[in-house]
């Protein structure tokens, strides 16, 4: 067997893994369902509060408005699904370890966007204040369909009986 067929089988190997320990697992499946409903509930309210955004930084500020708008929809929209990869790659864990990965990549990604807004406060060609007006719309924005999706995904729970 050549090296790119041997790594071919492996590539397939581990995903035939993944795909089987999340298949088996039922909090895997719980947390696949979840962020499958975050995504399609909080997609099309983010791409409106980017569109909502990129429209008033226009008529307020002019063309410096739209890019930075824009530009400030693009980056919350990484910030965002990043979230979402994280859920599904962590799927498969421990919730205890999906949690520390949680708070984890939530520092990663503050600062992350602190340092972003920091790289793009000066450039010329974006407005920093539509920037960063439309990153925190489309943040919260996307927060709260998320929260909303959450709320409606019906996913079981264990309650502990009580003494």
């Amino acid at each position: 067997m050549t090296e790119s067929t041997e790594t071919t089988a492996e590539t397939t190997t581990e995903k035939t893994a993944v795909t089987t320990a999340q298949t088996e697992n039922p909090h895997a499946q719980s947390v696949l369902k979840l962020a499958d409903a975050m995504y399609r509930g909080a997609l099309w309210p983010g791409v409106a509060t980017v569109v909502v955004g990129a429209v008033v930084a226009t008529v307020v500020v002019g063309l410096p408005g739209l890019f930075g708008a824009v530009v400030g929809g693009v980056v919350a929209f990484a910030s965002s699904l990043a979230t979402l990869w994280m859920m599904r790659k962590t799927a498969a864990m421990e919730p205890m370890a999906v949690m520390a990965v949680a708070l984890g990549g939530y520092i990663f990604k503050v600062l992350v966007l602190l340092g972003v807004m920091m790289l793009l406060r000066n450039v010329g060609f974006l407005h920093p204040k539509a920037l960063a007006f439309t990153m925190l719309a489309v943040i919260l924005v996307w927060a709260a369909a998320e929260f909303v999706a959450f709320r409606r995904t019906r996913i079981p729970t264990i309650i502990p009986a009580s003494d």
